[in-house]
């Protein structure tokens, strides 16, 4: 009798299982009491640390997310991006999307030294980001969502998938819809991770072409509003400034809201990438007005892509290992 009654209340408490969060991945999933046992605190800690750099720079909540998106996008979840370069490893920081551009490392650095101190050897360096990606939504005014855990982290980095698989500013829709569909990505879920550009910065470079030699034609872009643009070339020149800096959103820069979306609509999205999602394509252009409408319907979806950006091919199980300095693997 006394074991029916333990089978039953297997099988009812497996009934309800975080079913919604798992991600079957070579028998193993993420789930989000993880580390519930093995490192009770470590969301605490993560947070924490998250915290202290937002508030010592708005700018670092854009680039901890943006971290977490370049690092998934190329070979899975698996902290690839954070590898140094060694003698037989060559570095994602290297790439084009990453270099001179990428930031937030140090941050992971400071949580990694105060998670191993708690916990060692126990929270993946992949995990961090993933955690810290949403910490930083939340502290500029975003949604939050419940982020499933237990990656691991890669033994390896791959130069040519970042330099190929991250969506550059000048790639056409088509080809950046490619991009998101080979990650498992739909739609839906690039425009609404287009999003993030709700906060953070860009470079001159990435949108220089726009002002000057849209088309190869040496005229501006006549999708760029003509009085947004005027303000663009003031800081951003024919010629130098490549690292001048200017606000992906002009109206709420340090906060995570919709107004982004309603840029675009007055065609004074920053990037090229961002203006294509109205000009180019009809289902894109009515989520863009979907957005605009509701910072609730935003954030809702916002939140569902995150978890489905984070769970690509994330290794789990015996695969990788967890990294005790998140920028070099395991001697």
């Amino acid at each position: 009798m006394a074991k029916s009654i333990n089978l039953f209340l297997v099988l009812t408490l497996l009934s309800f299982a975080p079913l919604c969060f798992c991600h079957n991945t070579y028998g193993g999933y993420l789930y989000p009491q993880f580390y519930d046992q093995s490192c009770p605190r470590a969301q605490e800690i993560v947070k924490s640390i998250v915290a202290k750099a937002v508030a010592r720079e708005a700018r670092m909540a854009a680039s901890l997310v943006r971290l977490h998106f370049h690092d998934c996008f190329v070979k899975g979840c698996d902290a690839s991006i954070l590898l140094d370069s060694t003698g037989s490893l060559i570095s994602e920081k290297r790439s084009n999307p990453n270099r001179n551009s990428a930031r937030g490392f140090e941050v992971i650095d400071e949580i990694k030294s105060a998670l191993e101190k708690e916990c060692p050897l126990t929270v993946s360096c992949a995990d961090i980001m993933a955690i810290a990606a949403r910490d930083s939504t939340v502290l500029v005014g975003g949604p939050s969502w419940v982020v499933p855990l237990g990656r691991r982290d890669s033994k390896g980095a791959s130069l040519s998938g970042s330099n190929n698989n991250i969506p550059a500013p000048n790639n056409t829709f088509q080809t950046i819809l490619t991009k998101f569909k080979l990650q498992g990505l739909d739609i839906v879920d690039l425009v609404a991770l287009s999003g993030s550009h709700t906060i953070g910065n860009a470079r001159c470079v990435s949108f220089r072409q726009r002002l000057y030699n849209q088309s190869g034609n040496s005229k501006p872009d006549s999708t760029l509003d003509q009085s947004y643009a005027a303000k663009l070339r003031a800081g951003c020149p024919r010629s130098g400034g490549d690292q001048n800096l200017f606000l992906l959103d002009f109206v709420s820069p340090t906060k995570f809201d919709n107004s982004y979306f309603k840029n675009l609509l007055s065609y004074k999205g920053l990037l090229s990438s961002d203006q294509i999602l109205v000009t180019k394509n009809e289902v894109s252009l009515e989520l863009v007005k979907k957005y605009a409408e509701s910072n609730e319907v935003f954030f809702q979806q916002f939140a569902k892509s995150m978890v489905k950006m984070g769970n690509i091919s994330p290794l789990i199980g015996y695969r990788g290992e967890i990294r005790k300095n998140c920028r070099k693997i395991n001697s």
